[in-house]
């Protein structure tokens, strides 16, 4: 992943479409393959010290990571040092996630610990829950597709966490509730 290519893997959800989050070109590719406009996308991470690096998790977000972690529960936080900016479109905040597939988390750290980890789909487009709907979204435009199977996740849920308050950006398939506020 470290030569800017770009992946199809399962998750714990869905197939996602990833790259090396470090690599501005790989990022960018990722965008162009996709056909993503202004939309942030998460790093999925292979545990909790991967995810402290890229972000800052308030004492409440790490309460969340701890409890629904390795899971379906994106935590977009500060970021904690300079990602390509098209990964959080200049709002210094990224989603970052543990996912709850064991195979999934082998992949990441054999990839260096995170991975971009954004649906494996032209935006706009439902999620592809086999590697044969991937490869009729994205085929040409990546370098590997790793099949895992029918896939029958939900996407994950996804919280900003603020202090003490709890938003909800995308529900999914973890309810969150103490706190949470809907934006």
């Amino acid at each position: 992943m470290a030569g800017g290519g770009l992946i199809v893997y399962p998750t714990d959800t869905v197939y996602g479409l990833g790259c090396d989050p470090r690599n501005p070109a790989a990022v960018e590719r990722l965008f162009l393959a996709k056909g993503r406009g202004a939309k942030a996308v998460p790093v999925l991470c292979a545990g909790m010290a991967q995810a402290e690096e890229y972000v800052r998790l308030s004492p409440r977000a790490l309460e969340l990571a701890r409890r629904y972690w390795p899971g379906a529960l994106t935590i977009v936080a500060p970021l904690a040092k300079p990602v390509p900016e098209r990964l959080h479109q200049g709002t210094e905040k990224l989603g970052v996630r543990v996912p709850g597939s064991t195979g999934c988390v082998r992949l990441i750290k054999k990839c260096g610990g995170a991975l971009v980890g954004t649906s494996a789909n032209i935006s706009g487009m439902p999620a592809s829950r086999t590697a044969e709907e991937a490869m009729r979204h994205l085929g040409p435009s990546v370098d590997l597709i790793i099949d895992g199977g029918r896939l029958g996740g939900i996407e994950s849920t996804v919280v900003e966490v603020t202090d003490d308050d709890i938003i909800i950006l995308r529900k999914g398939s973890i309810g969150v509730y103490d706190g949470e506020k809907r934006r």
